[in-house]
């Protein structure tokens, strides 16, 4: 059932938005609510990987730290008028914090059902290398929206 919760909500949002950008339906609203759901949906899978043990606390405490962040510089932003829409910096962070959910799911997947055991280790590894890639990007991502703000000073 997660599965299916999982790739549903990630497929609605990637069609939301292409049918947004086709339909020219682009809104201030939007920019800022698209962002934060896709956030509160990751952070939640994120949370459960760590109760979980498949993702390490203080790569969480990093991804939070972030997002949080940049919702206080969207905050900043909009005290001067601009709505600060996802960056594609941005963009490359959730796809992959997408495939870092779907890899993690999988091997947790694979766990629960207790099938190819032997592999489960090498599995953990992998998806420990991907979630340090994504929060390496995260990170990167944020200081393009420090640089952003700064640039709108």
């Amino acid at each position: 059932m997660l599965w299916l919760i999982y790739i549903v909500s990630e497929l609605s949002d990637m069609l939301d938005g292409m049918i947004a950008r086709k339909k020219n339906e682009v809104s201030d609203f939007g920019k800022l609510f698209d962002p934060f759901a896709d956030t509160f949906m990751q952070l939640t899978c994120f949370f459960c990987f760590v109760v979980d043990g498949i993702f390490p606390a203080v790569l969480f405490l990093l991804v939070i730290y972030r997002e949080f962040s940049i919702l206080f510089i969207r905050n900043l932003m909009l005290k001067k008028g601009i709505t600060l829409g996802a960056r594609m910096s941005g963009k490359i962070k959730t796809v992959f914090y997408i495939f870092a959910g779907g890899a993690a799911l999988f091997t947790d997947s694979l766990q629960r059902l207790s099938v190819f055991e032997n592999i489960i280790p090498t599995l953990k590894t992998a998806v420990l290398i991907i979630f340090i890639i994504s929060v390496v990007i995260s990170i990167v991502s944020f200081i393009d929206y420090m640089i952003t703000y700064r640039n709108n000073k």
